[in-house]
């Protein structure tokens, strides 16, 4: 299997709503779990789903509305953690 990909999206919406929250856990999630190697985690400018927001996409499949609580459970469950 390839290099995992975490994108969240840093839109001022997205951001304000949560996401600035969220790009310090999961940046310590994946150094907590050995996990930086192999996920390239990136931000994006706008994912053009704001009233769905924060936005968090993981590989291929897209979160929406993640909270603190869900963003750990998606990840534990994601990574298998």
């Amino acid at each position: 299997m390839g290099k995992r990909r975490i994108s969240i999206c840093l839109g001022s919406s997205c951001f304000a709503r949560g996401n600035n929250v969220n790009m310090t856990v999961i940046k310590k999630f994946l150094e907590d779990h050995g996990l930086d190697a192999d996920v390239t985690f990136t931000g994006q400018l706008c994912e053009n789903m704001c009233s769905k927001g924060p936005i968090v996409c993981i590989d291929d499949h897209i979160y929406e509305e993640v909270n603190l609580s869900l963003l750990y459970k998606i990840l534990e469950e994601e990574f298998k953690c």
